[in-house]
């Protein structure tokens, strides 16, 4: 199984490079973050005519996830249970046996922003929530934009980057209460290519000076681990015109 997270900053904006990644790439899932349209404007057909079901839960101009799959999706739920919230943030589905959690995780803006307590308190609550998950799933993926560099390795610069979010010590805090439940980070069971990203500002001409952070993740639990024989950054989604800001991560899990 290919499985597949792509942050596409506009779904809209980004169908067709979304539709040449499915026919080239050939994921058996992916998870969609910052689509950006409501339900009732998502492109199912366009999706059904490539070949892949959808589930989906979104919302005008911001935020917005969705789960693309080959075969169909079963016990779909929205958001993180006993977490009130109305941005579109998280959708869940089984597919072929395993558990798959879409994130799209908070920016956080600032430390010394109400969104950055906004944040601590959100992944609080999805680790509440996949700690009941893994209870009951032992094949369960999380896969997403979490909005957090785990480590030094993972910034282009860590001294410019000290102090802002993405990299705050209480955000590394909580991205490694997820481990400890008993997820894996999926790029770091194999070598990889120093400086290696996800992504890249705008600005600057950041992905061309290569100055990105890898903020976008496949977790695994033990079960897939095991069997996951490579997990990569598609940067070249990235070099096309009118990019989504992020690239694609991917993993591949053995049977």
């Amino acid at each position: 199984m290919k499985i597949a997270a792509w942050n596409v900053n506009s779904l809209k904006v980004r169908l067709p490079q979304l539709l040449d990644f499915l026919a080239t790439r050939r994921p058996d899932v992916v998870c969609l973050q910052e689509t950006k349209v409501p339900d009732d404007a998502f492109p199912s057909v366009e999706l059904s005519a490539a070949g892949y079901r959808a589930v989906f839960s979104g919302q005008k101009t911001y935020n917005g996830v969705a789960i693309l799959s080959r075969s169909q999706a079963t016990d779909v739920s929205v958001g993180i249970p006993g977490f009130g919230d109305e941005q579109k943030r998280v959708i869940a589905a089984t597919v072929e046996g395993t558990r798959v959690v879409c994130v799209y995780c908070p920016n956080g803006q600032s430390p010394d922003s109400d969104k950055y307590f906004y944040k601590l308190a959100w992944f609080d609550a999805l680790s509440l929530w996949l700690m009941e998950e893994l209870a009951r799933h032992p094949r369960l993926a999380v896969l997403g934009d979490f909005n957090i560099a785990p480590e030094d390795r993972d910034v282009h610069d860590p001294k410019a980057w000290e102090g802002s979010v993405h990299v705050s010590p209480r955000e590394r805090e909580r991205f490694q209460a997820l481990l400890q439940l008993g997820l894996k980070d999926s790029f770091r069971l194999f070598e990889q290519p120093e400086k290696s990203f996800s992504w890249w500002d705008y600005r600057m001409m950041g992905f061309r000076r290569n100055h990105g952070l890898r903020i976008d993740h496949i977790l695994l639990t033990d079960a897939l681990a095991a069997s996951c024989t490579s997990s990569t950054i598609d940067r070249d989604m990235r070099k096309l015109e009118r990019p989504s800001d992020h690239a694609p991560v991917l993993a591949e899990i053995g049977v």
